[in-house]
C-alpha cells in the first residue's frame, strides 16, 4: 500500500504540472499585450545589406505609434508596437511573422520592404487572418495571396510602365535603345525588369542586350562590357541600392556614361555614399520627393529630421503612411477583429498621406502616382510626376 501511495500521489503531482505547463503555453500563445494596449507588428531588414530599408520603415511606423499615443491613443488603448528582425532573409521572415501572429498575438502586421519577403510572411497572416500591410512591395504577386494582405504602395506594372515612359520621352533623355541588367533571384528585379520592358517595346524602344546578377555579387564588368558594346542610350537596374551604386562605379570606370535608370529600390541615404558623383545625372523612380512643398510633407520632414538628424527616405514616409492607414481602419473597425479590420482597410479612400493620396483598389493596392528623382551631389532631385 505504501508503494501504491508513493505511485498514485506521483501521477497527481506529475499531471498537475503538466496542466500548469499547458495553461503557461496558452497564455503564451494568446498574445495580445493585455488589456491596455494594441499591439502592432512590423518585420523588416533592420541589418544586412539592406538595413536601411527595415530602419527607415521602423523609424516612420514608431512616429506614427508616438503621435498616436500622444493624442490619445486608438479604441480608448495605447498601440505597442512589436519589431523583429529578418536579416534580409527569407526564412527568417516567415519566423517572425509566425512570432508575431501566434505568439505575440498582433492585430496587425506592416512589412515587408522586399518584395520577396513580404511574399514569404503572408501567407502565414492570410492563414492566421490578420491583416498584413506593406508599405513598399510592389511585385503584384504580394496581394494576389490573400484577402488579409494590403499594401500603400504602387505596383511594378505601373512603376515599370513610369520608367520606360520617363526612358522614352524625358528631354535630354529620349531613349530608343535600352540595356538591362536585373537581379536574377529577386522577384522585385525580375518583376520590375518584365513590366519595364514591356512597356519600352510598346512605345517603340528596343533592348538591345539583358544581363543578369545575383544580389551581393562584387564584379560586374563582364555584364558591364557586354552592354558597353551594345550601345545603349539608357541601361536599366532594377535592382537595390547596394548593388545599384557598386555597378554605377565599376560602369564609370568601364566608360559606359550613359545614365542609369532605376526603380524604388534605389531609395537610401546610402546610395550616394557608396557611388557618389558616379551616380549624378542618373534617375529613378520613386514614392514622394524630399522637396514636394506641401505642408504635411515638409512638417513629417522636420520632425523626423528633429529624431533622427537625416532626412526620411520614402520608405520612412511609406512606413508613417501605413501605420497611419492601419490605425484608421482599426478605429473604423471598432475592435481587434482581423478580418473586421481587413473589411476597413479595403475601403480605404483618398487617405491623405505624406507619399500622396492613398486609395486601396479590389486587388488590395495602393492607387497613386509615382515621381522621378534625378541624383545630383549624391542626393535625390525632384524631375518630374508621372500619374497612374
Amino acid at each position: 500500500m505504501k508503494s501504491l501511495n508513493f505511485d498514485f500521489l506521483q501521477r497527481i503531482k506529475i499531471t498537475g504540472l503538466l496542466t500548469l505547463a499547458s495553461l503557461v503555453v496558452l497564455s503564451g500563445c494568446q498574445g495580445g499585450g493585455g488589456e491596455d494596449e494594441i499591439l502592432i507588428g512590423h518585420f523588416g531588414s533592420m541589418t544586412g545589406s539592406e538595413a536601411t530599408f527595415g530602419t527607415s520603415t521602423d523609424h516612420g511606423i514608431k512616429m506614427a505609434v508616438e503621435e498616436l499615443n500622444a493624442s490619445g491613443g486608438l479604441l480608448g488603448k495605447k498601440v505597442r508596437l512589436i519589431t523583429y528582425d529578418d536579416k534580409g532573409d527569407a526564412r527568417e521572415a516567415g519566423t517572425a511573422v509566425t512570432r508575431l501572429v501566434t505568439k505575440d498575438g498582433v492585430a496587425a502586421v506592416i512589412g515587408e520592404v522586399a518584395s520577396g519577403l513580404s511574399l514569404a510572411g503572408a501567407p502565414i497572416c492570410q492563414e492566421n487572418s490578420v491583416p498584413m500591410v506593406s508599405p513598399s512591395s510592389t511585385n503584384p504577386k504580394v496581394t494576389k495571396i490573400g484577402d488579409m494582405i494590403f499594401r500603400v504602395c504602387f505596383i511594378d506594372p505601373f512603376q515599370g510602365t513610369v520608367c520606360a515612359k520617363f526612358a522614352r520621352e524625358h528631354e535630354g533623355l529620349t531613349a530608343s535603345k535600352a540595356a538591362i541588367l536585373t537581379d536574377q533571384a529577386s522577384p522585385y528585379s525580375v518583376g520590375l525588369q518584365e513590366e519595364f520592358e514591356k512597356a519600352f517595346v510598346a512605345m517603340g524602344g528596343t533592348v538591345v542586350t539583358k544581363q543578369t546578377y545575383q544580389a551581393g555579387d562584387q564584379d560586374f564588368s563582364a555584364q558591364l562590357t557586354s552592354i558597353r558594346g551594345s550601345e545603349p542610350d539608357v541601361v536599366f537596374i532594377p535592382g537595390y541600392y547596394t548593388d545599384a551604386g557598386n555597378i554605377a562605379l565599376q560602369a564609370r570606370k568601364l566608360g559606359l556614361t550613359v545614365p542609369l535608370l532605376g526603380g524604388d529600390g534605389w531609395d537610401s541615404v546610402k546610395l550616394g555614399e557608396i557611388a557618389g558623383e558616379a551616380m549624378d545625372g542618373c534617375f529613378y523612380s520613386n514614392h514622394y520627393s524630399q522637396d514636394d512643398p506641401a505642408p504635411r510633407v515638409q512638417e513629417f520632414i522636420k520632425k523626423y529630421t528633429e529624431l533622427h538628424k537625416q532626412t526620411p527616405d520614402a520608405l520612412a514616409a511609406l512606413g508613417y503612411d501605413t501605420a497611419r492607414v492601419v490605425f484608421e481602419a482599426i478605429q473604423r473597425a471598432g475592435s481587434t477583429d482581423g478580418p473586421a479590420i481587413a473589411a476597413e482597410l479595403a475601403k480605404t479612400k483618398d487617405f491623405d498621406g505624406v507619399t500622396g493620396k492613398i486609395s486601396i483598389d479590389a486587388e488590395r493596392n495602393a492607387i497613386k502616382p509615382a515621381v522621378i528623382l534625378e541624383m545630383q551631389g549624391g542626393k535625390p532631385k525632384f524631375v518630374t510626376t508621372i500619374a497612374p
